[in-house]
């Protein structure tokens, strides 16, 4: 009994400890699409806050600045998204499908100029994890709640604080009449642009706290890639979380699960190729299987001009 109930105190560590960068692309898509941007640039976001907190990382040898690094190299990219969608009323789609590329490019060159490998950096001081002291004895929460990094305590608490503003502020309210009818947003007199600038800013710095986490949490340095799918997989989990910061990190969690699962199979005798597809299956069957029994922000991806 004591060895099943270690293994699923380990697995459910895992959950939290693989959700974490989902749940924070995911909270910030739930910020971009609320003011009626849909931001399919999460991937290089994410991508490219790995490779700044790395850089910072590498030269300064203090991760915290790192992950200041990577949250601002994220919110720029989201910033340089919603320009080109606000101010000059692009595609939201296109964009965002050139953000990544971009990104991806970008991150390459990058290691290749600073640590001559397009492969991988060099190893950096990554962040440690902290022991909750007499919190980790308390039964079950304990366990499973110990010995992570900051982020991952940060991410529980950016839900919390995410769900307040957009649901219980007047600041929140205005965000979220301008993704549901930007014309009455505008007729009361809120300014809209400004407003999508700073929910795709958000989404974008988010984005790049994940990206921080995976490149100083998991691995200490950046490899070529390491995004790895997971922006995809945040957009998903805004689709099942019904664009409420607390359901994207339900969301996170539920893929989180997959991910902790597959890698347990992974010792088993299942082929390898079925246990590695499951997130991304899952990813499929949710947005054909839910996309029609939730509603997204009525002007989401829709372009406004009066009055901007």
């Amino acid at each position: 009994m004591n060895t099943f109930l270690g293994a699923v105190i380990s697995l459910l560590a895992s959950t939290l400890r693989i959700s974490t960068p989902l749940a924070l692309a995911s909270m910030g898509e739930v910020f971009s699409e609320r003011a009626g941007i849909v931001n399919l640039g999460l991937e290089g976001q994410i991508l490219t806050g790995a490779f700044a907190a790395v850089l910072a990382s590498y030269y300064t040898g203090n991760p915290y600045l790192g992950i200041l690094a990577g949250m601002s190299a994220g919110m720029l990219l989201g910033l340089l998204h919603a320009l080109f969608v606000v101010k000059f009323r692009a595609n939201q789609i296109v964009i965002g499908v050139g953000m990544n590329i971009f990104a991806l490019g970008l991150t390459t060159i990058g290691m290749q100029t600073i640590w001559g490998n397009r492969g991988k950096s060099d190893a950096v001081t990554g962040l440690p994890p902290i022991d909750l002291g007499i919190l980790s004895k308390i039964p079950l929460i304990g366990p499973i709640l110990n010995q992570h990094t900051i982020i991952v305590y940060v991410t529980l608490a950016i839900a919390l604080l995410s769900w307040f503003v957009l649901f219980r502020t007047t600041l929140g309210l205005r965000l979220r009449v301008v993704g549901e009818n930007p014309l009455a947003a505008d007729t009361v007199g809120i300014k809209i642009n400004p407003l999508k600038y700073g929910a795709v800013a958000i989404g974008g710095a988010l984005s790049g706290l994940a990206g921080s986490y995976i490149s100083l949490s998991d691995l200490s340095l950046f490899s070529r890639g390491m995004s790895a799918g997971r922006g995809f997989i945040a957009l998903a989990a805004t689709i099942l979380g019904n664009w409420n910061p607390l359901g994207a990190l339900g969301g996170s969690m539920i893929f989180g699960f997959l991910g902790a699962l597959q890698i347990r199979l992974q010792a088993t005798s299942f082929p390898t190729q079925f246990i590695q597809m499951i997130p991304y299956a899952l990813v499929i069957l949710i947005v054909a299987g839910f996309v029609r029994r939730v509603r997204a922000p009525g002007a989401v991806g829709e372009i406004y001009e009066r009055g901007a």
